[in-house]
């Protein structure tokens, strides 16, 4: 019930308006061996390059193993312990081969009244972030920053401000150093059909210019869903998810510019599935 980590806040309102939107063709299947390994690989085609990534994960009681590669030839490997010394405590190892200084830990620790992540990297002279809210499952306020202890200089700082009731979310975050600020709602109007409305306005300080968004989805049955989008610039788009068998989807999403309608229609295809 506490108000979860930073990057929850606004969460609702940027999934509603830009979760699932694609123009790229993506696929996705998961499998599971005898001794519970999950494997996952996807593929992506945007224009005419295709990008391939396969996924080994494994469960051993609070320890998950994750091994990840793709076609850049890049090796991902991701520790993670949860419940570590005290509940609510999570801790992530993670690094990239080939490149030397992508070594992180990361901890995350959730309380009824606070959530913390911080991360050091593993290097002579390493990046830090931490981010810390505090505040209810109503009302939260909380900071996002990172220093780099090479330069000396904070290369990050954010601040966020989020309620919450019953069924409208409502945000408002100070992010990019001070230069932006962006305000977001999101309200479910009809919880039985899953119908809901958000919206997003961010202005710029330094180039003096508003990007407004409007989203809404409904489900037309327990199995599909259909969301709408729309911003100040004139491009809209759509998509429709059905859930052909549990937690398996196909989602077919396009996007027009208003202002150029026959030069910029273009239509993502997405299909995971899952056992």
């Amino acid at each position: 019930m506490g108000p979860g980590l930073y990057s929850e806040i606004g969460k609702k309102a940027r999934d509603l308006l830009y979760k699932d939107y694609q123009t790229d063709h993506k696929f996705t299947v998961t499998t599971c061996t005898a001794n519970g390994v999950a494997i996952t690989a996807s593929g992506t085609r945007k224009n005419d390059i295709i990008f391939g990534e396969i996924q080994s994960q494994i469960k051993n009681n609070n320890i998950t193993f994750d091994v990840k590669t793709n076609s850049d030839s890049n090796v991902t490997t991701t520790v993670t312990i949860n419940e570590l010394a005290t509940p609510g405590l999570k801790t992530i190892f993670s690094f990239v081969i080939p490149d030397q200084r992508s070594g992180k830990v990361e901890l995350h620790y959730l309380h009824d009244y606070a959530g913390v992540n911080a991360s050091i990297g593993l290097t002579a002279n390493p990046v830090v972030n931490f981010s810390g809210v505090v505040g209810s499952k109503t009302v939260s306020v909380g900071a996002d920053v990172a220093f780099d202890t090479a330069t000396g200089n904070f290369i990050k700082y954010n601040a966020s401000l989020s309620i919450t009731n019953a069924d409208l979310i409502a945000a408002l975050a100070l992010n990019n150093k001070g230069d932006s600020l962006s305000a977001s709602y999101y309200h479910l109007v009809n919880p039985l059909s899953s119908t809901a409305v958000g919206a997003e306005l961010t202005h710029s300080f330094s180039s003096n210019e508003n990007t407004l968004a409007f989203g809404t989805q409904h489900a037309l049955d327990p199995l599909t869903t259909i969301k709408a989008r729309f911003n100040n610039y004139g491009k809209a788009s759509a998509l429709i998810q059905h859930e052909w068998k549990p937690k398996s989807f196909f989602t077919i999403s396009g996007e027009v510019d208003t202002k150029a309608i026959e030069k910029s229609s273009k239509i993502g295809l997405s299909l995971v599935l899952k056992p």
